[in-house]
């Protein structure tokens, strides 16, 4: 993580309609992870996942309109279908500015459903985790919308 990070963090929950090992699959397969796996109307032209502790991925979203955005991290803790953590940094600082922070996602077992809680830190100032805040809601909200 960012050395100088402050510690800001945020945490995003959501419902998923469908049995946690799914979700989690969903999380972890590039093919699935292009369904769902950006914020609005960007589409995911390239997903890459190497699932194994130290592997590493990579996320390209593109606006209709706009720039790509590719985000990258390495995997640190893999427990299926139960949680995962990664580092997460912009391959593109200049928006997203605030360098490597961490992302853990822990998978729920509610029935048929998963409660998917998010928790992403080490931002080093209030602004960059606004606005992920604001990404990750709509992200969760499509990956709803997917399963």
């Amino acid at each position: 993580m960012n050395p100088n990070a402050t510690g800001v963090s945020l945490v995003v929950s959501r419902t998923i309609r469908a049995p946690r090992e799914e979700v989690f699959r969903a999380w972890t397969s590039p093919d699935e992870l292009r369904k769902w796996h950006a914020p609005g109307e960007m589409t995911i032209p390239l997903a890459e996942v190497d699932l194994r502790v130290g592997g590493a991925f990579r996320i390209r979203m593109q606006a209709p309109d706009g720039p790509a955005h590719t985000v990258m991290g390495v995997y640190q803790e893999i427990d299926p279908p139960k949680r995962l953590v990664y580092s997460w940094n912009w391959e593109e600082n200049e928006a997203h500015a605030g360098g490597e922070t961490q992302v853990t996602i822990e998978f729920e077992e509610k029935g048929q459903e998963t409660e998917v809680t998010l928790t992403h830190s080490g931002f080093g100032a209030e602004e960059p985790r606004d606005s992920h805040e604001g990404g990750w809601t709509q992200i969760l909200a499509r990956m709803a919308a997917a399963y």
